[in-house]
């Protein structure tokens, strides 16, 4: 499997966190919401103008901005 930033998922396309490079408030909260290594990731949505993107983990629904997606590292399926 290839790593790829988060936002290079296409929608429905399953992947896996290997790391967020976030800045610790930003990558504190993604870990309070369940984002941690090995965990599986699916975009799901775009907005609109394409920014933020929504994402399925751990059953739930969480918008990502691009700016941080691109911060986190997936392994791609």
């Amino acid at each position: 499997m290839e790593t790829i930033p988060l936002t290079k998922l296409d929608l429905n396309q399953i992947g896996y966190i290997k790391e967020i490079n976030c800045n610790e408030s930003i990558k504190r909260r993604l870990l309070d919401f369940g984002l941690i290594p090995n965990t599986k990731i699916t975009p799901i949505m775009k907005s609109v103008a394409g920014d933020p993107i929504a994402y399925e983990v751990r059953n739930i629904i969480l918008a990502i901005r691009k700016q941080d997606a691109n911060k986190i590292v997936v392994f791609a399926k």
